[in-house]
């Protein structure tokens, strides 16, 4: 009787050992729970935003396109700032696209004064992230930054200077800028010379990126906009704006007419008594009129006025210009108010360093 109780115990004791310590272990594990309709959609706009856009590059990414110093930033900084590259040495580059005012006119007037009181023809582009587009100014006669600090300078309502070589003589003349370029610009004979004093603006303008929550959200976080941010890039995307802004810096880099499917264009905007002709101004071909580069959007809600003219002062209503004159739509209240707030989430920081005015020498 006590051997078969043993027995009994014994059994008892292997079936209880083999039974699982938790019985939840032994269920199959439950499925993730379904994403909510919000979350679905969050994710499919992502994935079209991602299909469309780019975020910005870093600075280590920048410098391996093109190949500079710290101290050619350093240097380019100083001449950026330089009030003696004008003729009356009272603009610089800064003047006209002030970092401090998101690369644009601080005075926000509809085009710059420049030497002796003049007034250009254009309003100043940003210079923030300017060098990833693929053409400088309005109508893209420069293709890159460097090319572009070369036409203010001699341009006789800008900086007025009599031509480059006097630009030359004018910094070669200081001599603090001159030892700084035998050291900076070892590599290519030590030389003031408009094409290193060029790459110098260029090298300092190359570091002046401005990353966003934007930049955040195409990187994958989707609450990195709110819900406003999100309907404005939706109808930004379904209203055809996407057919010009698009990219890294949204632009697709094209020119386009302004009156493409609406115009003339002066019958919507304010203009002056002689229309803007454009590229035409520069090719001199009858297809060309009223063609412009199409601007980048990065920060537009801190580069008022708006458009070649500056005529606009609101970006609500230049989405809503826009929208006529391009694609021929009328955008809802909702939408334009929508869509200045998706366009605010791309306004970033400048850096830190570049905020810094320099010290320039005696």
């Amino acid at each position: 009787m006590k051997t078969q109780l043993t027995l009994i115990a014994a059994t008892l004791f292997v079936l209880t050992a083999c039974q699982p310590e938790n019985t939840s272990q032994s269920q199959a594990p439950t499925s993730a729970p379904a994403p909510s309709a919000e979350q679905s959609a969050d994710a499919t706009l992502l994935q079209q935003a991602q299909s469309m856009f780019k975020p910005l590059p870093t600075l280590e990414e920048s410098k391996q396109a093109y190949t500079y110093t710290d101290a050619q930033v350093k240097l380019g900084q100083q001449l950026y700032h330089e009030p003696r590259l004008s003729l009356g040495n009272d603009i610089s580059c800064n003047t006209c696209h002030g970092v401090n005012s998101y690369g644009v006119d601080a005075r926000n007037t509809p085009t710059s004064e420049g030497h002796n009181k003049q007034f250009g023809a254009r309003n100043s582009p940003t210079s923030l992230n300017a060098f990833l587009l693929k053409t400088q100014f309005w109508d893209g006669r420069a293709p890159t930054v460097e090319e572009q600090a070369k036409g203010p300078l001699v341009n006789p309502v800008e900086m007025a200077m009599p031509d480059l070589d006097a630009v030359v003589k004018r910094v070669n003349a200081i001599q603090a800028y001159k030892d700084a370029f035998k050291t900076v610009y070892a590599d290519k004979g030590g030389e003031v010379n408009i094409d290193n004093i060029a790459h110098a603006i260029g090298a300092f303008e190359r570091t002046l990126l401005t990353p966003s929550r934007w930049d955040n959200y195409l990187k994958g976080d989707v609450n990195a906009l709110n819900a406003q941010e999100k309907r404005g890039l939706k109808a930004f995307m379904d209203n055809g704006c996407i057919t010009c802004h698009t990219g890294v810096n949204l632009t697709n880099d094209s020119f386009q007419k302004f009156g493409l499917v609406k115009g003339p264009y002066w019958d919507y905007i304010p203009s002056k008594e002689v229309h803007d002709e454009g590229v035409f101004e520069v090719t001199q071909k009858e297809e060309d009129k009223y063609f412009f580069r199409v601007p980048p959007l990065r920060n537009i809600a801190k580069t008022a006025p708006y458009f070649h003219n500056g005529s606009v002062n609101d970006l609500g209503e230049a989405v809503r210009v826009m929208a006529e004159t391009q694609v021929g739509k009328t955008l809802s209240k909702e939408d334009i108010d929508a869509i200045v707030a998706f366009l605010g989430s791309t306004t970033g920081e400048v850096p830190a360093e570049a905020l810094v005015v320099p010290e320039l020498p005696k």
